[in-house]
C-alpha cells in the first residue's frame, strides 16, 4: 500500500514537474545538421565524391577533371568533409583504428612514403553560373592541394596549410548546361615525421602550419595519413558582382551589470569586407538588421577593390545579455548583412533594388574583460563588468580523424555544460576548432580560451632525445612564417563574432617565434579583433605567475582528496587532472575480450592494449574499496598476431568490471574535490582552473568526463555537483564545512544542513543553522571532524551537506562517503542490499523523468547509475543527457532524474536500467510518449 501511495504522489509530483519545465527558444538547443544548403546560403559539396591513389591514375588532370570522361573501376566512395584514412576506414579497406590494436597495422606515412596517402578527390555536379559570379570555397584542407574544375586548373601554385582557407571565382569554368566535374589532388605534409613515441613523435610534423597531435602524443596513437584530406566544408556560394565577407561585429557593455532586469544601452559596432569583382565601379548601400533597425551606410568601389565598410554605431536599448553557463542567460541576436547595388541609405528598405549579397551572422551582445589580479598574481576575466571564477576544461579535437558533426558539437558542448564548467581551452596542438563548435559554446555559455598552434614539445621549449632536430631549430619551426601569419588572420576572421570567443593564446606551453609573435600581438589581433587579450602562451606568468617552480601546470594524476584542498597549485592552473576510465560499458566497444584484464600495479606497460590506449593507473586507491587488483597469474597470449603480456585472473571480464565500478567511486570523489579545492580558495589563492582534460578524440583512457562515443562516467556527474552556484561542502583536509556562492549577489538566507548516515542509513543532525554569503565568496562555516571521526570510526559513514533556500527549496545536496579510521571504505564494501521503488514517466518524444525512493528505515541504495538502454537493457542508447547520475539515494528520500536525448536518437522500445553498488541491475520499460 505505502508503495501504490508512493507511486500516486510521485506520478503528482512528475506531472507538476513537467508542466513548469522551462523550453528553450527554438533553435537554441535544437541540433541543426548541415545539409546541402550550409551557412550563409551556400551550397555545401558534403556527398557524391569519389577518390583514388594518385599513383594509380595515369591521365592528366586537365582529362580527368572534363565531365563525362568514364572514372573506371578502382574508385571508392569518398568521405568529404574526410580525411583520406576516414574513406579508407568507412569503406573497409583499412580497419576501425581506435578499437584493440588496429591502429598498429594501418600503414603509416613514414614508412610507406607520402604518395601512399596522396590522393585525387573528385565531385560531378549540377549547377549553373546564372547571373553575377559563382564562387567554389574550401574552407580546409590538409596540407596541400591542386583544384580543377571542366579541364581548368583553378590554383596557380599548390595550396597549403591547413588552417588557410581559398576562395576561387569558378564563374568562366561553369558548363553552361550545368553539368560540372571538380577534381582535387590532395597531399599530406611535407615532413609527416617519425611517431617515435615522443610528443609529436620525432617533432617534424611542426615544421607545417597544421596541427600535431596526429604523430602521437602521451594521450592519442599517431594517426596515420596525418589526416590527409579535404577535411572541411567545400561550398559554392553565388553572389554578385559585389560580395559581402568577413563580417566584423564588437558590442560595447560599459559598466556592471546584473543579468536581471531592465539592461542600460550597450552598443553595437559593424564592419564587413567589401569587394567589387566586376570590370564597372559600383554604388550601393551596405546596411545592417538587428533588433528590427536598420543601420547602414553608402559606398563606392572601384572595379577589382577591396575594403574594409565599417558602419555606423548602433545604440541597443534594454539589451538581451549574452552570460557564461551558470551566470544568466545565453541571449543572441540575429543580424543581416546587406549589399545592394545602386541604392543609397535612404532606399535600404525598398523593393525592387538589386541585392548584390547578404549573409547572416548571430550575435551575443557581452563585452569580456582579461584584467590581473595583484592579490593572487593572475589574470581574472570578467563578463558584462562581472569576474567570472573559470571552471574550464581543456579540449582537443571531437574526433581525432576529423570527422566532424554539427551534432557531436551539440553533444559534446552540452556535456561540459551539465558538468557546470564555464570555459574550454581548445589546445594548440590540434585545431582552430569549425564555427560549428563556436555555435554550441555561444548556446551553451561557454568562454572559449582558444590556443595557437605550438607546442613546447614539438616548438623547442625542452632539449628532447626523441626530436630529430634541436632545440634550437625546433624553435623556428613552422618553416613558413609568413604561412603562419595568414593562416590566423584567416582564422580570427572565421571565429572573431562568436560571443563564446573570450581570449586568444600564442601556443601550448611555449609561444610561436618571436617574429610571428609580434604580428599577432602588434598586429593582427588589434587590428582584426581589438577587443580580446592574447596570452603569449598557455601557462605564461602574464596569466598566471609561477613562483612555485615547475611548468606552472599540473598535477595530472590520482591524487589523495584532502590534496585539492590543502595544496596550493598556479594561481590560473591552465592543466590540472586526474584519473578517468570509463565503466565496464565503455570499455567493450573498444578492447575486445581477451583483453579484458586490468593490469597489476607497477605492471600497466605490459598489458599492451591497455598501454596503447594510454591507461593512467590508478595504483592502490582501489584497495581501499577492497578491490585487491588483479590475480598475480601472468603468462604470454597473441592478440591479433601481436606476442603481449597479460594478466589471468579465474574471472577476467567480473575482475575488471569490479575495477570500474571502483573507478567510478574515484573518478566522482577526484573531479568534485579538484573543484571543490580550488572553489574554496576562489579570489585569495585562484582565479581560475582548466582540468586536463575533459574529453579524448578517440578511445583512451585518461582525461575524460565522456568516452568518445559519448557515454559520460562519474567524473561528470562529481564536476556538475562540485560546480553549483552555491554550493555546500566538506573539506576532506580539516573536517570543516564550507558553503561557496559564485553568484554576483549575496545569498540571503540559506539552510544549512548537514547530517550523518551510518552505513545501515541511521541519521545524526550534525548542523541546522541558517546561514548567508556574499557575492564571489566561499565561507567556513564549522568544525565537524570530531563528531564526524566518531561517527566513522568502525565501518565509516555518509555525510550529506546540504543547502535550502528560503522557501525550503533544496539548491545544494552534497554526499561523501567517508572511510573507517584505517582509511578504507569496509562499511561500503558490506552494504546491504537496498530497497528502492522506481517510477517511470516519459516526457515527450525525447526525455522521461525517473523517480527514486528508499523508504524510511532501509539502507541507503548507493552509487546509482542511471541508462537509456534498448528494450532489453543491453545496448545504451547514446548520447544521452541526465540530470543527475551516480547518486545515492538515503532513507526517507525521493529523487529526480531527469533524461533527455537528441531527436537523432532512435530509441524505438527503450528501457531504463537502474544499477548501483547494493543494487542488482533492474529494467524499467520506457512506454511510447502518447
Amino acid at each position: 500500500m505505502k508503495n501504490k501511495v508512493f507511486g500516486w504522489l510521485v506520478l503528482m509530483a512528475l506531472i507538476g514537474t513537467a508542466a513548469k519545465a522551462q523550453t528553450p527558444p527554438d533553435g537554441l538547443t535544437r541540433v541543426q545538421h548541415i545539409g546541402s544548403i550550409a551557412k550563409g546560403g551556400a551550397q555545401e559539396l558534403n556527398s557524391g565524391w569519389i577518390c583514388r591513389k594518385a599513383s594509380e591514375i595515369n591521365v592528366s588532370p586537365e582529362t580527368l577533371s572534363r565531365p563525362g570522361n568514364s572514372l573506371n573501376q578502382g574508385w571508392i566512395k569518398a568521405i568529404v568533409p574526410g580525411t583520406v584514412l576516414t574513406t579508407l576506414v568507412a569503406t573497409g579497406q583499412q580497419p576501425d583504428p581506435f578499437y584493440g590494436m588496429n591502429n598498429k597495422y594501418i600503414p603509416d606515412i613514414y614508412t610507406t612514403g607520402r604518395d601512399f596517402y596522396t590522393y585525387w578527390f573528385v565531385k560531378d555536379f549540377d549547377i549553373n553560373a546564372g547571373k553575377g559570379l559563382t564562387w567554389l570555397n574550401f574552407r580546409g584542407v590538409n596540407y596541400g592541394f591542386d583544384v580543377y574544375l571542366n579541364g581548368h586548373k583553378l590554383n596557380d601554385s599548390t595550396h597549403k596549410g591547413m588552417f588557410l582557407s581559398a576562395q576561387y571565382d569558378i564563374t568562366p569554368w561553369l558548363n553552361p548546361h550545368g553539368n560540372n566535374r571538380l577534381a582535387v589532388i590532395v597531399f599530406p605534409p611535407d615532413a609527416p615525421g617519425d611517431p617515435n613515441g615522443g610528443q609529436g613523435g620525432d617533432g617534424m610534423i611542426a615544421k607545417q602550419v597544421m596541427h600535431q597531435y596526429v604523430a602521437g602524443w602521451d594521450w592519442i596513437q599517431p594517426i596515420r595519413d596525418r589526416n590527409t584530406g579535404i577535411w572541411d566544408q567545400v561550398t559554392i556560394r553565388h553572389t554578385g558582382y559585389v560580395k559581402v565577407e568577413h563580417p566584423h561585429v564588437v558590442t560595447e557593455v560599459p559598466g556592471v551589470r546584473m543579468p536581471a532586469g531592465l539592461q542600460a544601452p550597450a552598443y553595437v559596432k559593424v564592419s564587413a569586407e567589401l569587394t567589387n569583382a566586376g570590370t564597372s565601379p559600383s554604388k550601393g548601400v551596405l546596411y545592417y538588421i538587428l533588433d528590427g533597425k536598420k543601420i547602414g551606410t553608402n559606398v563606392v568601389l572601384a572595379p577589382g577593390q577591396s575594403k574594409v565598410v565599417e558602419l555606423p554605431t548602433d545604440t541597443l536599448e534594454n539589451p538581451r545579455l549574452w552570460w557564461p553557463n551558470g551566470y544568466g542567460p545565453q541571449n543572441l541576436y540575429h543580424m543581416a548583412l546587406v549589399f545592394k547595388t545602386g541604392a543609397d541609405v535612404s532606399a535600404m528598405g525598398a523593393s525592387g533594388v538589386a541585392v548584390s549579397d547578404s549573409i547572416g551572422q548571430a550575435i551575443g551582445v557581452r563585452q569580456v574583460r582579461a584584467v590581473w589580479n595583484s592579490h593572487t598574481q593572475s589574470r581574472q576575466i570578467s563578463v558584462n563588468g562581472q569576474k567570472i571564477f573559470i571552471k574550464g576544461g581543456n579540449w582537443i579535437v571531437s574526433d581525432a580523424l576529423l570527422r566532424l558533426s554539427e551534432a557531436r558539437y551539440d553533444a559534446e558542448i552540452r556535456f561540459h555544460r551539465d558538468m557546470r564548467l564555464n570555459l574550454i581551452r581548445v589546445w594548440g596542438g590540434a585545431l582552430t576548432e569549425r564555427p560549428e563548435f563556436y555555435d554550441a559554446c555561444d548556446r551553451y555559455g561557454m568562454l572559449v580560451m582558444q590556443d595557437f598552434w605550438n607546442s613546447g614539445d614539438c616548438n623547442g621549449r625542452w632539449p628532447d632525445p626523441k626530436k630529430k632536430e634541436d632545440q634550437a631549430t625546433r624553435r623556428k619551426y613552422p618553416d613558413d612564417h609568413a604561412l603562419f601569419i595568414r593562416s590566423a588572420a584567416d582564422q580570427i576572421k572565421m571565429i572573431r563574432n562568436h560571443p563564446s570567443l573570450a581570449f586568444w593564446c600564442g601556443g601550448n606551453e611555449i609561444t610561436p617565434p618571436d617574429d610571428i609573435l609580434h604580428v599577432l600581438k602588434d598586429s593582427l589581433i588589434p587590428g582584426l579583433d581589438g577587443t580580446r587579450w592574447l596570452a603569449d602562451y598557455s601557462n605564461t606568468d602574464s596569466m598566471s605567475y609561477n613562483s612555485l617552480g615547475g611548468n606552472g601546470d599540473g598535477p595530472y594524476g590520482i591524487q589523495p582528496l584532502h590534496t585539492f584542498w590543502a595544496n596550493r597549485t598556479f594561481p590560473f592552473n591552465s592543466e590540472v587532472g586526474s584519473v578517468g576510465v570509463g565503466d565496464y560499458e565503455s570499455l567493450q566497444r573498444f578492447i575486445p575480450d581477451s583483453n579484458m584484464i586490468v593490469p597489476g600495479p607497477g605492471r600497466e606497460d605490459e598489458d599492451s592494449i591497455w598501454a596503447y590506449h594510454k591507461y593512467i593507473p590508478y595504483g592502490k586507491f582501489p584497495e581501499a574499496y577492497g578491490y585487491p587488483g588483479p590475480s598475480a597469474n601472468a603468462g604470454a597470449t597473441e592478440v591479433a598476431g601481436h606476442s603481449v603480456r597479460v594478466e589471468r585472473p579465474a574471472q577476467a571480464g567480473r575482475s575488471v568490471r569490479d575495477f570500474t565500478r571502483v573507478a567510478q567511486l574515484l573518478n566522482y570523489d577526484q573531479y568534485r574535490g579538484l573543484i571543490e579545492g580550488f572553489s574554496s580558495h576562489m579570489w585569495d589563492w585562484y582565479t581560475g582552473v582548466i582540468i586536463w582534460k575533459t574529453q579524448n578524440p578517440w578511445t583512451s583512457m585518461r582525461g575524460q568526463m565522456y568516452d568518445y562515443y559519448l557515454d559520460p562516467n562519474a567524473c561528470l556527474y562529481g564536476l556538475r555537483q562540485a560546480g553549483e552556484m552555491q554550493h555546500a561542502a566538506f573539506n576532506l583536509e580539516d573536517g570543516k564545512v564550507w558553503v561557496m556562492n559564485n553568484g554576483f549577489s549575496a545569498t540571503g538566507a540559506l539552510r544549512l544542513k548537514v547530517k550523518a548516515f551510518s552505513i545501515a542509513g541511521k541519521p545524526l543532525i550534525l548542523i541546522d543553522k541558517q546561514v548567508q554569503v556574499g557575492p564571489d565568496t566561499s565561507l567556513e562555516v564549522e568544525d565537524i571532524q570530531r563528531p564526524i571521526n566518531s561517527l566513522r570510526a568502525l565501518e565509516g559513514d555518509f555525510l550529506l551537506v546540504a543547502l535550502q533556500d528560503s522557501k525550503g527549496k533544496e539548491v545544494s545536496h552534497n554526499l561523501y562517503w567517508l572511510p573507517d579510521s584505517t582509511g578504507h571504505y569496509s562499511g561500503v564494501q558490506h552494504l546491504e542490499k537496498a530497497r528502492i521503488a522506481a517510477h517511470l514517466m516519459r516526457k515527450g518524444n525525447t526525455g522521461a523523468i525517473l523517480a527514486l525512493h528508499v523508504p524510511t528505515g532501509g539502507c541507503p541504495a548507493f552509487f546509482l547509475r542511471v541508462s537509456l538502454t534498448d528494450a532489453l537493457g543491453r545496448k545504451r542508447f547514446l548520447p544521452v543527457f541526465y540530470s543527475d547520475n551516480y547518486l545515492t539515494v538515503l532513507p526517507g528520500e525521493t529523487r529526480f532524474v531527469e533524461i533527455n536525448w537528441p531527436h537523432y536518437v532512435k530509441t524505438g522500445k527503450a528501457s531504463i536500467t537502474l544499477e548501483g553498488w547494493n543494487l542488482p541491475k533492474q529494467t524499467l520499460r520506457l512506454h511510447t510518449a502518447g
